[in-house]
């Protein structure tokens, strides 16, 4: 009986209180009150002390501080930083070897560290009674090595109500004055070894703030990032390039790195850690191995010479200057001659056996034609493959391969290229994400995981995802997934507002997905089918959600609310108003009427000046005016895959001087979700339904996607039936949505098929004559399809089924219209 009271009383929880009994049920969870075993953490009237011995690794003692800083902002009380126990000790942190503190506790027997020494960024935190004399109970937190210890701190920082964002989106701590840590201990390393972002095409957003706020891109700015990766429980980091030089342009910038425990590397064209702007600055002369190879091998040295004794990977290879290609065709002599000629100036500068540094050839663009054409490297460096700059991944390792140096990723939440930039906002949806690493994940490319992250801002949410999944990508399996932004919103806005928010941020993917701002104009959809209605009423009730949510978050929560959330959706809205607010006018003009043409001009150039005013409360109004230029780049009124040096008012039309409309030519198409169908798993697959997949709703996505291929569908192997009528007869063409996929495998297929009624399944090729043109046309819409015409369909009820060949399409939809005549 006392259980079924028990259970009774949690479902009468209000979802906080829910959450909250979760969390205080699991070892070392902070819970706002006294529970059997707990220890205070903060109590009103009671100094909070952290003990970090003076003799650890200057970077956690830094860390240390902050999270002294953290729990001040928290609790309000005092909290305090101290070197020994003499104090008292509230929490003992420290590395195994470098901490005579935590190297006692464990002679004494009183702290489990088993499987802790060696670990790459381990770390244990235990709930220990009378760890010290004088000391009844204390949390101690002891790591493998100095990033483990640290981000055992900043667990504490989290735990306690401090998101990692606290600076970087001004969010603020939640607060309790009274927070204890259950008992119990808990241990945990990360899967991937080298986690972090790429801070690119940064202009002029991240570079104008950078020099508005702290005078320049420098070590001040560059400390905000470092501590952000830590909190983040990231550890590397390819800096800002494009005529930056951290090295260079601040000499502080590197050792901090070094002290705080930051990896820096340099970017996929970027070889030997030397920026490019180095190159230029000291007038190297040609970037060109067969005619300048002993300058450049000077230049490389000297980048490993000032590397040091540093842990910092190193990118090997060589592209052609300023991010271009290095050749016409491909010169795998050269290159491997290049690669050689780099291992042995690492070998000699360090004194060891090349491969004793780790080292990144990064497969970016043409350098995978290298890879496919048969081009190695030595088996201790590590392969970065690369998505297609649109968060498709190109390639990843044959399946089962082992190398010493393993393999990675280098993805995209950012582009500067084409078929347009996308720079402007964060249009990048967790599903896609998810489902894309998850494949890198299954396919053993879990050495580097390295995300473009354009200005950083507003990339918060999808890099926090990217990176927590980075840490342990089994642990974020689908339900991990899908629990994801309320689990994410809660972090920033606590647990009251946390489900409704990150529904909102949810909702918001789906729809910025369907295609990026800077691909958007009047044309984009249509007027007279209703299309431009439709979006826009989509956009119109997120705004409408978003700005309800806000008159419900305490003030001192607004400023983070707008820079995380209600930014995004406020200004992605008002963009489609201002294009279909034009495409209105034309098509009144192209009508002839007067009236409305003017009137929706005069609504157009409305939200033209109100993109710049949206602008302006984020610069300026928000947070005192912290974020200046960051919102800077343009994305109104490209013409090709560059933007303008402005955002450019969309051209109007008057009845004296129309402008062409897109011709439309409605169809009926019939489209059939996903997953109305009846999945049958077979041959060690089985389907998962991904929900909110795109805007059109779920998907189906296979499991494990690195099962082998079925050349042959059919009978018991993986397929989806759908049940159909059909109103009249005759050929049918039936299309396959599926999302905007390549062949990873390496063989020119990305595959489904269908059949009618039990009839032999039709392979499609969704990737058949593929062509930079195809290409381009399925990152712009965000798919692909294939189709295939069924002569004489005969009215009545039918089975669709669709089969599955290569195991990681994923099934966005399927469409059926009547065949061209």
């Amino acid at each position: 009986m006392r259980h079924l009271l028990i259970s009774t009383a949690l479902i009468a929880l209000s979802p906080a209180a829910a959450q909250a009994a979760t969390t205080c049920a699991k070892p070392v969870a902070a819970c706002d009150h006294a529970m059997p075993g707990a220890m205070p953490l903060l109590v009103p009237g009671r100094a909070t002390t952290i003990v970090v011995d003076d003799g650890d690794e200057p970077g956690v003692r830094r860390a240390a501080r902050d999270v002294v800083a953290d729990l001040k902002a928290v609790g309000g009380g005092q909290v305090r930083l101290a070197s020994d126990t003499a104090a008292g000790a509230t929490v003992i942190a420290g590395t195994l070897g470098h901490s005579r503190l935590i190297d006692a506790l464990v002679r004494a027997g009183k702290l489990n560290v088993g499987g802790l020494a060696g670990q790459w960024e381990g770390y244990v935190e235990q709930v220990v009674d009378n760890p010290m004399p004088g000391v009844a109970r204390a949390l101690v937190i002891a790591g493998a090595d100095r990033r483990g210890t640290i981000y055992g701190l900043y667990d504490v920082s989290a735990k306690a109500g401090v998101s990692p964002w606290t600076w970087w989106a001004d969010v603020p701590a939640q607060r309790h004055p009274t927070l204890y840590l259950t008992a119990g201990r808990v241990a945990d390393h990360p899967v991937v070894k080298y986690r972090g972002i790429f801070i690119n095409d940064e202009e002029p957003g991240f570079g104008g703030w950078a020099r508005t706020r702290f005078g320049g891109v420098n070590h001040l700015a560059y400390e905000k990032v470092f501590t952000l990766l830590l909190r983040s429980k990231a550890n590397f980091l390819w800096p800002a390039m494009w005529g930056k030089s951290l090295w260079e342009d601040d000499p502080a910038s590197a050792p901090l790195a070094q002290e705080m425990g930051v990896l820096l590397g340099t970017s996929h064209h970027e070889p030997m850690q030397r920026a490019q702007i180095d190159w230029k600055r000291q007038g190297g002369g040609a970037w060109d191995y067969n005619r300048n190879a002993p300058a450049l091998r000077a230049f490389w040295r000297q980048g490993i010479e000032r590397r040091g004794k540093a842990e910092d990977p190193v990118t090997i290879g060589m592209r052609g200057d300023g991010d271009e290609p290095m050749t016409e065709g491909t010169a795998t002599d050269l290159l491997q001659r290049i690669v050689a000629d780099q291992r042995d100036i690492i070998a000699q500068v360090t004194k060891r056996p090349a491969a004793e540094t780790p080292q990144v050839w990064a497969l970016y663009k043409e350098v995978q034609d290298y890879y496919d054409k048969g081009m190695r490297v030595p088996d201790d460096v590590t392969l970065l493959f690369a998505d297609d700059n649109w968060g498709n991944i190109r390639r990843l390792p044959p399946l089962g391969e082992r190398r010493a140096g393993g393999a990675g990723v280098y993805y995209h939440f950012d582009y500067v290229g084409g078929p347009r930039n996308y720079k402007w906002l964060d249009t990048n949806a967790v599903p896609r994400v998810w489902q894309q690493m998850r494949l890198a994940s299954d396919y053993g490319a879990d050495r580097l995981w390295i995300v473009n992250v354009g200005d950083l801002k507003p990339m918060e949410y999808a890099t926090s995802f990217f990176l927590a999944m980075a840490w342990n990508p089994a642990r974020m399996d689908l339900a991990a997934m899908q629990a994801y932004p309320t689990q994410w919103a809660t972090q920033q806005f606590g647990p009251a507002h946390g489900p409704a928010i990150g529904a909102l941020l949810t909702r918001y993917g789906q729809l910025a997905s369907r295609r990026k701002p800077e691909l958007i104009d009047a044309t984009t959809y249509g007027v007279a089918d209703g299309g431009w209605a439709r979006v826009l009423g989509e956009w119109n009730a997120l705004d409408t959600e978003a700005r309800r949510i806000e008159r419900t978050l305490p003030a001192r929560s607004r400023d983070a609310y707008y820079e995380l959330v209600l930014h995004r959706v406020e200004a992605m809205t008002n963009l489609h108003r201002l294009y279909q607010a034009v495409a209105a006018n034309r098509a009144a003009a192209s009508a002839g009427d007067k009236a409305t043409a003017e009137r929706m001009a005069v609504a157009a150039r409305g939200y033209f000046a109100r993109d710049a005013a949206i602008r302006r409360r984020y610069e300026v109004e928000t947070a005192g005016g912290k974020w200046p230029s960051m919102m800077a780049q343009t994305h109104i009124g490209y013409t090709g895959w560059q933007q303008p040096d402005s955002d450019v008012m969309p051209a109007l039309a008057t009845v004296d001087k129309p402008l062409p409309l897109p011709a439309v030519t409605p169809t009926p198409t019939r489209r059939i979700a996903a997953d109305s169908g009846r999945p049958v798993d077979g041959a060690g697959i089985r389907w998962q339904r991904v929900a909110g997949f795109t805007a059109e709703g779920a998907a189906m996505v296979a499991t494990p996607a690195s099962a082998p291929i079925i050349e042959r569908p059919g009978g018991n192997s993986p397929h989806i039936v759908y049940d159909l009528v059909q109103d009249r007869a005759g050929a049918v063409t039936v299309g396959v949505i599926a999302a905007p996929g390549l062949d990873i495998r390496g063989n020119g297929k990305h595959r489904v098929a269908v059949s009618l009624d039990g009839g032999a399944p039709i392979m499609l090729n969704l990737m058949a004559n593929e062509t930079p043109q195809h290409w381009e046309r399925s990152v712009i819409e965000n798919r692909r399809v294939a189709t295939t015409t069924l002569p004489a369909v005969a009215a009545g009820r039918h089975r669709l089924t669709l089969w599955l060949a290569d195991p990681d399409v994923v099934v966005e939809g399927l469409t059926l219209e009547p065949a061209p005549r």
